[in-house]
């Protein structure tokens, strides 16, 4: 299927591993200009390698709002505008909610909340002057089933949450859709690493039987930049193989 974002320019953080890289990749073989971004050199080069297409790499961490910002502003520089940004980056460090002291939040809301704000906020303008824009946020299944061992990331994450949520509202008659995808366990080199002999899914209990692919999580985010996708907005899907038990 085209998805008719071809030539269109699109700007993905944290984009030289796992789902972002995946995403990248995604965006890329459906003819988007993609710049991602990483903050090892090496790293860096190799998802360019894995993307290719034209793909432009930035050495820059998105660790907090103002370096998340002037990203997107050098990504923006780079393509001469911006008709994708996917929000995206690493997590803020494990702990519950007992034994996670106060002076541990500002941090966490830096990297996980105010991050993706920012880069919203430098990418919009340009979204909004011509009327057609994506915003695509990769957070996680603990917005809506919280993670007992990630209090920072389940309080940081439920903010950006509800962030796009309103944003979805304000710019929905400009052209300009905000949506976000949830994943749970994918095969990623994180969770390679944190899991060790664990790695099943029968382990963390999926109910589809295996542990996603990252390959299949970019597509759908490709598919919510698409053109297709134009009347779909405030939407936040979970992708994790049925591991969410509610009903909403």
């Amino acid at each position: 299927m085209d998805l008719g974002i071809s030539g269109k320019r699109a700007v993905v953080a944290a984009g030289t591993a796992g789902l972002g890289l995946a995403t990248a990749a995604s965006l890329a073989r459906n003819g988007a200009k993609v710049v991602i971004c990483g903050r090892d050199e090496q790293r860096l080069q190799h998802a360019i390698e894995i993307v290719r297409h034209g793909c432009v790499g930035i050495r820059h961490d998105v660790a907090t709002h103002e370096t998340a910002m002037a990203f997107v502003q050098k990504a923006i520089d780079a393509l001469g505008g911006v008709d994708i940004l996917v929000t995206n980056g690493g997590g803020p460090p494990p702990g519950t909610a007992l034994d996670t002291p106060i002076d541990k939040y500002p941090a966490a809301l830096e990297l996980s909340l105010l991050s993706v704000i920012g880069m919203c906020q430098v990418a919009l303008p340009h979204m909004r002057a011509q009327k057609w824009g994506r915003i695509v946020a990769i957070t996680s299944v603990s917005v809506k089933q919280p993670i007992a061992t990630l209090a920072l990331s389940n309080t940081a994450r439920a903010g950006v949450t509800g962030y796009l949520k309103s944003l979805a509202r304000d710019v929905a008659s400009e052209g300009v859709t905000v949506n976000s995808v949830q994943p749970g366990i994918h095969l990623t080199d994180r969770i390679r690493d944190v899991s060790g002999n664990t790695l099943s899914a029968q382990a963390f209990g999926i109910p589809a039987g295996f542990i996603g692919d990252p390959a299949d999580f970019g597509e759908i985010c490709a598919f919510f930049a698409s053109e297709q996708a134009k009347y779909i907005t405030g939407a936040h899907l979970n992708v994790d193989g049925g591991q969410y038990a509610g009903l909403q």
